[in-house]
């Protein structure tokens, strides 16, 4: 089950992710139960296999804004990388911060399911 302090522990922000949704910590943890839900990740992942860089941009923009206003902090890092990369269409490998950005969806998965 997703708290405020697992949240911390993994890395996120909670003060600033509290403060966007006006303090409320149920909110704020149905949220990050929707961050947990999205599929944008195995979409990226296939945009980049397929050097889609456009479709690759507008998928990783909408989860590096997603990430970002959750103060998801270990997310938002890999993703914002890969953004600023693919905003000028940049062919390069990103193998590492994908797979940066799936080890750390993975664990928050994990601690979303933990006492489920």
């Amino acid at each position: 089950m997703l708290t405020i302090d697992k949240l911390r522990e993994y890395g996120a922000n909670v003060d600033e992710g509290l403060t966007r949704c006006m303090k409320n910590e149920s909110f704020y943890i149905m949220l990050i139960g929707k961050a947990v839900e999205d599929k944008k990740l195995p979409l990226l992942e296939q945009q980049l296999r397929e050097k889609d860089l456009s479709a690759a941009f507008e998928t990783a923009h909408a989860m590096k804004g997603m990430y970002a206003n959750l103060a998801l902090t270990p997310l938002t890092k890999p993703v914002s990388e890969m953004t600023e990369l693919l905003r000028s269409r940049t062919d390069t490998d990103y193998t590492a911060l994908l797979e940066e950005a799936k080890a750390q969806y993975e664990k928050l998965c994990r601690i979303a399911a933990e006492d489920k």
